[in-house]
This record gives structure tokens, sequence and C-alpha cells, in this order.
């Protein structure tokens, strides 16, 4: 299947451009080593990212997907870990492979290309800058950006107005369910990387456009007339 060329497209970071997990995972067994608590290790945390670092440390601290821990052990562990990640938000992190040559070729088509995130605004800027991807975007979306954030389609619509290009003639390029629900919302095409962070639940069951495995095979589903 292809996609109709859009005018802009927003991209998501953690899962879709970055493999973010290798230092999120460190910093949330470093925090747990701090509480006194038994170390989760990457593979739970790779389960459990895609909701923003808050979510994140609430998963880290009840072990699971579900469910919260008390306000005082969320409030002793939160300093810890933004403190921790502040100066290892990109010291382990990777490109997924063809990622600057699939955004250099998106620019070449003439398409106007942002980012979106859930993550925050300073730890978002110091990965882009910090893995090269920072120049590549007009635009960055972070999760404190707006008062709310995917899947809500606001940080999506807030693009949209950004570039002045109609939802209808917009896509996004993402990993998640939480991706898939704001573009359908915001009424943009969607893109999903097979290869992301969905909480361990294959992309293809939340109906995005269409599933790529690489940034290489942009070229093969967007529609070049």
């Amino acid at each position: 299947m292809t996609i109709k060329k859009p005018e802009m497209v927003l991209i998501d970071l953690d899962g879709t451009l970055v493999d973010s997990v290798p230092d999120l995972a460190w910093c949330v067994d470093e925090m747990m080593k701090a509480l006194n608590m038994p170390i989760r290790g990457q593979d739970k945390v790779r389960n459990w990212v895609g909701n923003g670092v808050p979510r994140l440390i609430e998963r880290a601290l009840v072990d699971q997907l579900d469910g919260s821990p008390s306000d005082e052990l969320f409030a002793q562990a939160a300093p810890i870990f933004m403190d921790l990640y502040a100066d290892n938000a990109s010291k382990r992190s990777q490109l997924y492979p063809a990622v600057k040559d699939g955004l250099q070729w998106l620019i070449d088509q003439g398409i106007r290309v942002g980012c979106v995130t859930n993550k925050d605004e300073k730890f978002t800027l110091k990965i882009l800058k910090d893995l090269g991807l920072y120049n590549f975007f007009e635009i960055v979306i972070s999760g404190d950006t707006l008062p709310l954030k995917k899947p809500d389609p606001a940080p999506l619509l807030h693009g949209a107005k950004f570039f002045g290009i109609a939802p209808e003639k917009a896509m996004m390029i993402g990993d998640s369910i939480s991706d898939v629900k704001a573009s359908r919302a915001a009424g943009f095409s969607i893109v999903c990387m097979s290869y992301g962070y969905n909480h361990g639940v294959d992309i293809r069951t939340a109906n995005p456009d269409v599933v790529i495995d690489s940034f290489a095979e942009l070229q093969n589903v967007i529609d070049g007339d």
C-alpha cells in the first residue's frame, strides 16, 4: 500500500527515530537502587516506555504496566530519576537504521518535517542535538509544549497550524497505539515502525495505514505523484 504524498510529516522520537531504552533503563535501575528497591532491567523498561517519563517512573515503582505507586513514593522517586536522566538522556541511546537518510529524503521531496513527542523539551532537545537530528526539524513539539500530549490530537494539530497545512494533507510517523490514536483524531495519515515501543503488542493490531521496518522504506510507501 502507498500513501498520497503529504505536505508535512510529524515524527515521534522514542521508538521511532531513537532507541532510547538503554538510557531510560539505566536511569530506572539507578533510581531503584537509590530507593533500596529491586532493579527492573532493560526488557521491562522497553515494555513500559511511550507515555512520558512520569508514567515510566510509576510503572517502574509498581513493577507493572498498569497501576500507580503511592504519592509519597512517587514524590521521592521522581527527582532522583530526573537528576539521573538530565545527565544520561543520550549517552547510550542509538538512532535506528536509515533515520538520517529517511529524514533527508522527506526534505528532498519538499515535505515539511517536525518532531512530536511526549518527552519533556529539556530531554527532547538534548537527544535530538546529541544524536545529530535537531537540524532536520522545523518544529519540535514536546510533551510539555502544550497542556495536552498524545494520544490527544492537540500536538499534531499544533504542528499543522504552525506549517499552515490542513490535517488531511499531513502524515505522522510513529510506533505506538498512542501515535495511531492521535493521528486518527487529528485527521492525519499514519505510518508506524514495526520495531518501536508499543507495550509488547504488535503495532499492526492498531491498524495504522502502513507499517514499515525502516526509514529506508519511506520512499516505497509515499506516492510521489
